[in-house]
């Protein structure tokens, strides 16, 4: 049984040993890849097909993408679009990517054209890969240097159309690479998040912060080479990074790579079929199988759940171990710095509390007169995390005052201000209050309001409107909208319908208003700014 001491024993003798150089590709990839039999990959989709890599394999295939970016003219800190959907050719790019010290930016496939056309102009990304039925959403970028497009076209992209077939590059690319000597500093990957005002951030992490993810992997998944986990994260987000690739390869874990819609029956087949150790899903997720029954099925290689993104609920929690004799340890982190307080393995859980600091990291509390404690027990404020911290990253791309804003600085010491209120109990654990800005969290997925309010302006019906997060019992938040209308149109169904529709072909469907209110007027401060904390407070009921 975990106890106090065995989580302050690990704090006190845990020291980062950051290597000078770290290549991801070379450092981890090729040398698993020493071991001929060792599995990396376990890919299947919803048609039933399925396909097994090893690291060796991997290491093979990566060396044939770098190979495939350098005869493009991609040269090391060039910036990298990544846009695939769960499929092989997602892990063979990126690592591809950072063996040639290529700088990857992931994106989820549900990003519209507006959207990828600013991550491509605000990165000055010079290339891209991404499924045919994709392509056309690159359209504003004919000359990017490197185009690669797989499936549906076969090993040829159409000619003239500016795109290569996958297939086409990679069989033309030999197997043979010298991965480049990256600096521990150097910037390796790029993640766009939301934030409350202004257009997504470009998170920039150094090569550190990718070795860095093997304490979080240890210490909390306890990834063994031995181990078989599944991630359901989308390709876009830094948690399918540290969860589906840096994490558990760098503790030769295999991984499942499932490509389908979600059905909880099916997930639970697939869970029994590859024999999974580990499942990390969000918590909308999580309720869902509870939802089902988990009952009946053969779970008896599963060890652990974890879950991030939302806070897990305590019943759900104590459902899985009730029912199914499954521990939940859910986990708080931010694309900026990834996981950093969980419920972990050297201590007890406290179900509903987002748990305790990682080895390696002090989580402190910001109060609002611009102290900071350490030691916070006790405490109510903003978490915030001790720097330097090898997880952290360098800063927001090309946005110093972003960056620089996300800093505090208490008694010479500096913190990432993480955004997040927080209560912390008299033994130390963390327990989430929600957000200091504006940021939506439904189902994991981070929305900025401002990007939804400036689609909606957009529509000849609206004439303002104002976004908050609403309280839902499956999603936790799901996004609101508050509209004023121009004269000549008129509150209905329809209309909601409608609205609803247009913001769905303007940005990524996922951050499209579920609940829209037709207001006559909107609470705004002297200055005329909208203010939309007290929209939210109104929806979860809270006096101003």
């Amino acid at each position: 049984m975990a106890n106090e001491s065995d989580y302050e024993g690990l704090h006190r003798s845990f020291r980062w040993e950051v290597p000078e150089f770290f290549n991801f590709g070379a450092d981890v990839v090729d040398r698993w890849a020493a071991d001929p039999g060792r599995m990396a990959l376990i890919w299947c989709d919803g048609a039933g097909a399925e396909e097994r890599y090893s690291f060796r394999d991997m290491s093979e295939l990566s060396n044939r993408f770098a190979n495939a970016l350098a005869a493009a003219g991609i040269r090391r800190g060039d910036r990298f679009i990544v846009m695939l959907p769960r499929v092989p050719q997602w892990q063979v790019a990126m690592v591809g990517c950072l063996k040639a010290g290529v700088i990857p930016i992931p994106c989820i496939e549900m990003l519209t054209a507006g959207d990828v056309e600013y991550r491509v102009r605000n990165a000055e990304a010079r290339g891209a890969i991404t499924t045919a039925a994709n392509t056309g959403k690159f359209d504003a970028f004919p000359d990017l240097p490197c185009r690669l497009a797989v499936g549906e076209s076969g090993s040829d992209a159409q000619s003239g159309s500016g795109w290569t077939g996958y297939a086409r590059a990679m069989a033309a690319a030999s197997p043979a690479f010298e991965a480049v000597r990256t600096a521990a500093e150097d910037p390796a990957i790029i993640y766009y998040t939301s934030g409350s005002t202004g257009s997504p951030k470009g998170v920039t992490h150094a090569s550190r912060a990718l070795w860095s993810w093997r304490v979080c992997a240890e210490h909390w998944q306890g990834f063994r080479p031995d181990d078989v986990t599944w991630c359901t994260a989308d390709t876009g987000w830094s948690k399918a990074g540290t969860a589906i690739l840096f994490g558990p390869w760098s503790r030769g874990t295999a991984v499942v790579f499932f490509d389908g819609r979600f059905d909880p029956a099916e997930r639970l087949l697939l869970l029994a079929r590859h024999r999974v150790t580990v499942f990390c899903a969000a918590a909308t997720e999580l309720r869902a199988l509870v939802g089902h029954g988990l009952a009946g099925h053969d779970l008896s290689a599963l060890r652990l759940v974890t879950s991030a993104g939302e806070s897990v609920d305590p019943g759900t929690v104590e459902a899985w171990r009730d029912r199914a004799g499954i521990p939940v340890l859910d986990g708080y982190g931010q694309t900026e710095i990834l996981m950093v307080v969980v419920n972990g393995r050297s201590f007890p859980v406290r179900p509903g509390s987002m748990g305790r600091a990682l080895p390696g990291s002090v989580a402190a509390v910001l109060e609002a007169d611009g102290s900071v404690h350490e030691d916070a027990a006790g405490r109510t404020g903003e978490l915030a995390i001790r720097l330097p911290n090898p997880q952290m990253m360098l800063g927001y791309w090309r946005d110093p005052t972003r960056t620089e804003a996300a800093r505090v600085t208490a008694d010479g010491v500096e913190y990432h201000r993480t955004g997040d209120l927080v209560r912390v109990d008299a033994d130390g654990y963390f327990f989430h209050q929600g957000r200091t800005d504006d940021v939506v969290n439904s189902a994991g997925y981070r929305i900025g309001p401002s990007e939804v309010e400036a689609v909606l302006l957009r529509h000849p019906a609206v004439l303002e409107c104002a976004v908050a997060a609403s309280p839902d019992p499956q999603r936790g938040e799901v996004v609101k909208a508050f509209v004023i209308l121009n004269p000549g149109h008129a509150a209905s169904p329809e209309l909601v319908e409608a609205l609803q529709a247009f913001a769905k072909q303007q940005t990524a469907p996922y951050k499209y208003p579920r609940r829209i209110e037709f207001v006559a007027e909107l609470p705004k401060t002297p200055t005329g700014k909208v203010r939309r904390r007290v929209l939210r407070d109104r929806e979860f009921g809270v006096s101003s």
